[in-house]
């Protein structure tokens, strides 16, 4: 039986109401961060125990991780056989790739209106800033999954500025599948740099109040994952179903 290594997550971005979570939940989340940065890759068999040892706790709060994650289809349970980290559904990246596109799409525009008041708006402009340099030193040390990351979390501070929190929610529920992708395009693609520029037009086109430059942007830097996909494919056949 393999040893699975895992760690429970820093979140060094997040802010600091979503670093107090229970032990419970900081579970999941390191089991499906796992999952998204190919630690524990598509396929793979995971054991309950092995999975407790791991992570230095008992069985019980592992075994609900489980189950939320075999709800969210990023684990197949396999009758007699156990539990196996799901495929890659390419269908699944691109519906997610789809809703999240259309969600943010809304979300920048209305950020964008916030962005008007800099006085208003002035800490998440200041976090947006310093979070671009953390992903240019993460891309040029190769860090796929700081820079990955680092991209969530300057997502995550325009929508909070557009002020939805049930958007929040859903956009963030749903990225799981659409992230493996991602992130298995910047570890095998690159590309980073060209993140780094579309971020900072992101947040030009945000500084200056303007909607749908905002968006126009958006749009492209979102929906390149369709034109990755066939490339990941061909290059991790296993990884993937339709």
């Amino acid at each position: 039986m393999s040893t699975i290594k895992l760690s429970m997550p820093s979140m060094p971005s997040l802010p600091p109401q979503e670093q107090r979570k229970s032990l419970g939940d900081q579970i999941f989340e390191s089991i499906r961060d796992q999952i998204v940065t190919m630690k524990l890759v598509p396929g793979s068999m995971i054991y309950e125990n092995e999975l407790a040892e791991a992570l230095g706790v008992s069985r019980t709060p592992v075994r609900e991780a489980i189950r939320l994650l075999v709800s969210e289809q990023l684990l197949d349970v396999l009758p007699q056989r156990g539990t196996r980290i799901a495929l890659i559904s390419e269908r699944k990246v691109s519906e997610a790739r789809f809703i999240r596109e259309q969600l943010e799409l809304g979300a920048f525009r209305l950020a964008a209106v916030q962005w008007r008041d800099y006085e208003a708006i002035k800490s998440a402009d200041a976090a947006l800033s310093k979070l671009l340099e953390e992903q240019r030193a993460a891309g040029e040390a190769g860090d796929a999954a700081l820079f990955l990351q680092l991209d969530e979390a300057f997502h995550r501070i325009v929508l909070e500025a557009a002020g939805n929190a049930t958007l929040l929610q859903v956009v963030y529920q749903m990225r799981a599948h659409l992230n493996r992708a991602r992130y298995l395009a910047i570890e095998q693609l690159g590309h980073m740099d060209k993140v780094v520029e579309e971020h900072a037009q992101l947040l030009d086109a945000l500084r200056q109040g303007n909607s749908e430059l905002a968006a126009s942007r958006l749009q492209p830097h979102i929906g390149k994952i369709d034109n990755e996909l066939p490339e990941l494919r061909d290059r991790y056949p296993h990884y993937f179903i339709t």
